[in-house]
Formats: C-alpha cells, structure tokens, sequence
C-alpha cells in the first residue's frame, strides 16, 4: 500500500513547531530541550540556516560511548551534518523509503531553502495508522450499503 498523502498534511495536524539549537551550543543544553520537549533529535540553526541535526543516536555513540562530557561539548563536534530533507509535497510513501534507506528517524522538511518543520518515523507510522482505518472503515460503510442485512 503506497500512502500518496504529503508531508504538508502530515504538517497541518502535526504542527510546525521547529525545535533547535546553535552549533555552539553544548549538547547537554541541546538534549535538556529535547526531554523538555519530548523529541527524539534537534536541529542545529546557524541563524536561518540548517547546519546540521543532533538526535538521541548522536549522543549515545558520539559522547557516551566515546567518554566525552556533554555539557563540555559542542554541538557542532557530533552533530550529523549529511542530512536527508524532504519538502513538503512530497509523500508520505517517499518519506518511510528515505529514512529505511539512509536509516534516520527524522526529516527535515525544506521549502524555498527554509525549514518548515521536522517529520519523525513516528509522525509517519501514525499517519499511515489512521489513513488505513479511514480507508477500512469506508471500505465496510460501502460493504455495508451493497449488502443490507
């Protein structure tokens, strides 16, 4: 089943609220906004501009396990900067192939060079969750008029 539905959809009931910090901000500072905010990855802002982005992954592999200190560490030393975009009309169905394919649980939505707003996996899952019980339940209101009784 392909999900054609866009990402500026999935925008409309998500919201756009766009959460993030500078790169030389600490990532102690960076992963206290996102358990204020309950998210799983930030992006990092040089003004206007997307730079790059820091997620839970980020910080296990790159200060934990390496024995860094978070709040004597920049975000710019271990943020991901290869980022993965979409933009905003593109399909729900395109965006589950990115983030298998380049394995990233996060978007960044990009429109005219600006960040619109971020898509998770599980903004995603729960899209799709709700448009295959939209379409089942049409599908038994149809069942339902053709077969009376």
């Amino acid at each position: 089943m392909e999900v054609l539905d866009t990402v500026r959809a999935v925008l409309a009931q998500k919201g756009t609220a766009i959460w993030s910090v500078t790169p030389d901000a600490t990532v102690y500072d960076a992963i206290a906004l996102m358990a204020a905010k309950n998210i799983g990855a930030v992006l990092v802002m040089d003004h206007d501009r997307l730079v790059g982005m820091l997620s839970e992954r980020d910080y296990t592999r790159k200060v934990i396990l390496v024995g860094k200190q978070s709040k004597e560490t920049s975000v710019e030393e271990i943020m991901s900067t290869n980022l993965t975009t979409v933009a905003p009309f593109d399909t729900v169905d395109r965006c589950m192939h990115l983030m298998t394919e380049h394995r990233v649980r996060h978007l960044p939505v990009i429109e005219v060079d600006r960040v619109v707003g971020v898509v998770s996996i599980g903004n995603l899952v729960n899209w799709i969750i709700s448009a295959q019980g939209a379409a089942l339940h049409n599908m038994e209101r149809m069942l339902g008029a053709e077969y009376p009784g």
